[in-house]
């Protein structure tokens, strides 16, 4: 049984349990940062980097957490973060226009082995890998984890309106994207 996100926190606050504590943290929301960080990354194996990084930054950072947000949206946004810069640290680090960054991760989802969806999945992730990345990561939020529009707001620092305005442009970039396809 996992333990309440408050009882979490007061482990963590403490010396004697606060190793047992953050194993506990992790194993409650490793699976969940995964497939969100995964989602913005897309390949496995930097997923599991930048995982990695997430919790080594959530384990530098505890002091700092003042709990103005639950626990679950600090993970993400430390998480959102991480991924994001990943991303362009890659951008950087590459030969590709900025613009051309889409058909990287295009390209790393391709030759995924560990990708084992259908030709629709493939055909909807190919669709959200063309959207500038404030929809992807949006449209990722709303459609797949499921987050309530508030929770995004506090996650990225953006106001509801605009997260909605992303959400349905984002929608309509893929509906056209799909309806090409047939």
């Amino acid at each position: 049984m996992h333990e309440s996100d408050q009882q979490i926190i007061s482990d963590l606050r403490n010396g004697e349990k606060q190793d047992l504590a953050f194993q506990k943290l992790v194993e409650k929301y490793q699976e969940r940062l995964y497939w969100h960080i995964r989602k913005i990354v897309i390949n496995h194996d930097d997923a599991d980097d930048v995982l990695q990084n997430t919790f080594v930054k959530v384990w530098r950072n505890l002091k700092s957490f003042r709990e103005e947000s639950s626990l679950f949206t600090w993970l993400y946004r430390i998480a959102t973060n991480e991924s994001l810069t990943f991303l362009n640290s890659k951008k950087k680090r590459s030969v590709l226009p900025l613009n051309e960054v889409s058909d990287f991760l295009l390209e790393n989802l391709e030759s995924d082995s560990y990708f084992d969806g259908e030709e629709i999945q493939k055909s909807l992730q190919k669709a959200i890998l063309t959207l500038p990345d404030k929809q992807r990561l949006v449209f990722n939020m709303k459609y797949f984890d499921n987050l309530k529009y508030n929770e995004m707001s506090e996650v990225l620092d953006t106001s509801v309106g605009a997260l909605k305005a992303s959400y349905h442009h984002a929608v309509k970039k893929i509906e056209e994207y799909i309806s090409k396809l047939e």
